[in-house]
């Protein structure tokens, strides 16, 4: 996975606990935004329905569903935000 804050690549060897931090920027790897669940399109920003609403998606949490995002940070690829930004140029007024 990556660091949501700066994106250095992270080895998990066992599992993410609540207390654990990137190496190189300090922020909490145990979060919604380093989740492979969230996204910011879905209600509470979350695509697991049974996960309780967690305000700050950046700050370390305790959610029992928390798998970590493959590839880049906060579960959403890049293909994927390519594709959104087309589709908003898509739609745009043009003068």
């Amino acid at each position: 996975m990556r660091c949501h804050g700066c994106g250095t690549a992270i080895q998990i060897e066992d599992k993410i606990y609540r207390g654990d931090t990137c190496r190189t920027c300090g922020r909490p790897l145990h979060c919604c935004k380093n989740c492979s669940f969230y996204d910011p399109t879905a209600h509470n920003q979350c695509r697991e329905p049974q996960a309780e609403l967690v305000g700050d998606k950046e700050a370390a949490n305790f959610c029992d569903y928390f798998r970590p995002a493959r590839g880049s940070a906060g579960g959403i690829s890049q293909a994927s935000e390519s594709t959104r930004k087309k589709l908003e140029d898509l739609f745009k007024k043009k003068d």
